[in-house]
C-alpha cells in the first residue's frame, strides 16, 4: 500500500505532463486564449517543475521526506482545484506553476520514500521498476484520459479528477508513511533557486513571445547562476557532477526538448489541420506513448547487458528519423503518413529513457549518485520546456502556414537529435564491467 501511494504521486506528476495537451484547444476556446497563452499553460506546470526539483529533493532531506510529499501532495490538490476553477488564462498559468511546485516536491519524495522502505537490493528494483513503469503509464494514459474527459465534460475536470486521488494519498502517506527525523547534513540552495527560476522562466518566455528584453534578463540570471553555484557550499548543480555528466545530460535535455515540444505541435496538427476531436486525437498519439510503457522493462535490461551508448544512439536515430518525417506531411496526408513519426519517436524515447539515466549516474561515486540522477531530471524537465516554447513558437497557430511551421519544427528536432548522436559517441562511456551499467 506504501508503494501504491508513492506511485499515485508519480503518476500524478507525469500525467499533468501530457494529459492537458489535448485539452489545450477547449481551454484556447473557453478562455479566449491564444497559442502563447496555451503554451503557457503546459510551460507554467514544466519551467516550475524544472526549476524547484532539486530544492525539493533538498527540502526533503533537510526536514524529511514524509513531511515533504505530504506538503507536494497538497500543494498540488489545491492548485489543481485553481485550474479547474480558473476564470481566466493567466488564472490558470499560475495554477499550473502551483501543480508545478507541487510536483518538484512529490517527484524526489516519492522516490526517496520507496528508497528507504525498501532497503534489499532486490525488492528495491523490482519497487522502482513499478514506480518507473507508472510513470510510463501516466505519461501514455495522459492523452486519451485528457481526451474522453474534454470530449464528455470539457476541460476543467481533467483539473478536477487530481483532487479526489490527492485526498486519498494524504490519507494514505499519513497512515503509512513513517516520520522521518530532521537531518541537518544539507543546506538549501536559497541564492541558486533565485537565479535559476529567473533564467529558466525568462528564458521561455523570451521564446514564446519574442522579448529581447526577456533574453537579456534570462542571460544575466544564467550567468548569475553559474557563479552561484560555483560558489556556493551546498550548490544544488554541483560542479563537478555537471562537468562528468555533461553529455549525457545533454542528451536528456535533447530527448524532452524535442518529445514534449513533439506533443504540443503533433496535438495542434492533429486537432487544428486534420480536425480531429479531443479523443480521438488522445487515441491517435498513443503509437508514440505506448512504446514507453512496454518497451522500458526490454530496454532496462538491454542497458544492463549492453551498456547505454547503443541503446542512446539506436534510440536517437530512430527519433530523428521520425522527426525528419513531418517533412513529407502536406494538407492531404493522411492518418498512416504521422505513424513513421509517431513510432519513431516513441520506440526512440523508450531506447533513451533508461539509457540516459544510466549514463549519468554510471561513472559517478554511488554516494553521488542521487545528486548525478536529480540533475540528469532537471535537465530533462527544462529541455521539455523549453522544446515547448522553441517548437510551438516554430510551428506556429493551425492556419495557412503551420504546415510550413510543422516542417521547420520537425527539422529542428531531427538535427538536434543527431547532434546528440555525436554527443554520445564523443562523450558517453559504459565500460561493462561498471556495476552500475549492470544494474541499469
Amino acid at each position: 500500500m506504501l508503494l501504491f501511494t508513492m506511485c499515485a504521486g508519480m503518476f500524478l506528476v507525469q500525467l499533468d505532463v501530457t494529459v492537458v495537451n489535448v485539452a489545450l484547444p477547449a481551454i484556447g476556446t473557453g478562455l479566449h486564449a491564444g497559442l502563447a497563452t496555451q503554451q503557457w499553460v503546459v510551460d507554467g506546470y514544466a519551467v516550475t517543475l524544472a526549476a524547484f526539483l532539486l530544492t525539493g529533493g533538498a527540502l526533503g532531506d533537510v526536514f524529511g521526506h514524509r513531511r515533504v510529499v505530504l506538503a507536494g501532495f497538497a500543494l498540488f490538490g489545491t492548485a489543481s482545484a485553481a485550474c479547474g476553477l480558473a476564470g481566466s488564462a493567466p488564472w490558470l498559468v499560475a495554477a499550473r506553476a502551483g501543480q508545478g511546485l507541487g510536483a518538484a516536491l512529490l517527484l524526489p519524495g516519492t522516490l526517496a520514500v520507496i528508497t528507504t522502505a525498501y532497503p534489499g537490493r532486490a525488492e528495491r528494483a523490482r519497487a522502482l521498476g513499478l514506480w518507473t513503469g507508472v510513470s510510463a503509464l501516466a505519461l501514455a494514459a495522459g492523452p486519451v484520459l485528457g481526451g474522453a474527459v474534454v470530449t464528455a465534460a470539457g476541460w476543467r475536470p481533467v483539473f478536477w479528477l487530481n483532487v479526489p486521488v490527492v485526498l486519498a494519498a494524504v490519507f494514505a502517506t499519513r497512515r503509512l508513511v513513517p516520520r522521518g527525523e530532521r537531518r541537518s547534513g544539507r543546506r538549501i540552495d536559497v541564492a541558486g533557486v533565485a537565479t535559476a527560476v529567473p533564467a529558466l522562466g525568462a528564458g521561455v518566455y523570451a521564446v514564446i513571445d519574442r522579448n529581447i528584453v526577456a533574453g537579456i534578463v534570462a542571460a544575466g540570471a544564467l550567468a548569475a547562476f553559474a557563479v552561484v553555484e560555483c560558489r556556493g557550499a551546498d550548490p544544488m548543480l554541483p560542479p563537478d557532477v555537471v562537468r562528468r555528466t555533461s553529455s549525457p545530460n545533454f542528451v536528456a535535455a535533447a530527448m524532452n526538448f524535442t518529445g514534449i515540444g513533439a506533443i504540443l505541435v503533433l496535438t495542434l496538427y492533429l486537432q487544428g489541420v486534420r480536425h480531429a476531436g479531443p479523443l480521438e486525437a488522445g487515441l491517435e498519439v498513443l503509437p508514440l506513448f505506448g512504446p514507453l510503457s512496454l518497451l522500458a522493462p526490454v530496454a532496462g535490461r538491454l542497458t544492463g547487458r549492453f551498456g547505454p551508448r547503443p541503446l542512446m544512439v539506436a534510440g536517437l536515430a530512430l527519433g530523428a528519423l521520425g522527426m525528419l518525417n513531418l517533412l513529407l506531411l502536406n494538407e492531404n496526408s493522411g492518418y498512416p503518413a504521422l505513424l513513421p513519426t509517431l513510432l519513431g519517436l516513441g520506440i526512440g524515447m523508450s531506447l533513451l529513457t533508461t539509457a540516459v539515466v544510466t549514463a549519468a549516474v554510471g561513472g559517478i561515486p554511488p554516494e553521488r549518485a542521487g545528486v548525478a540522477g536529480g540533475v540528469n531530471n532537471t535537465a530533462r524537465q527544462a529541455g521539455g520546456a523549453l522544446g515547448v516554447a522553441v517548437l510551438g513558437a516554430v510551428a506556429g497557430e493551425p492556419g495557412g502556414q503551420f504546415l510550413a511551421g510543422l516542417h521547420a519544427a520537425g527539422l529542428i528536432a531531427g538535427v538536434l537529435w543527431l547532434v546528440a548522436i555525436g554527443v554520445t559517441l564523443a562523450g558517453v562511456r559504459a565500460p561493462r564491467d561498471n556495476p552500475v551499467a549492470r544494474a541499469g
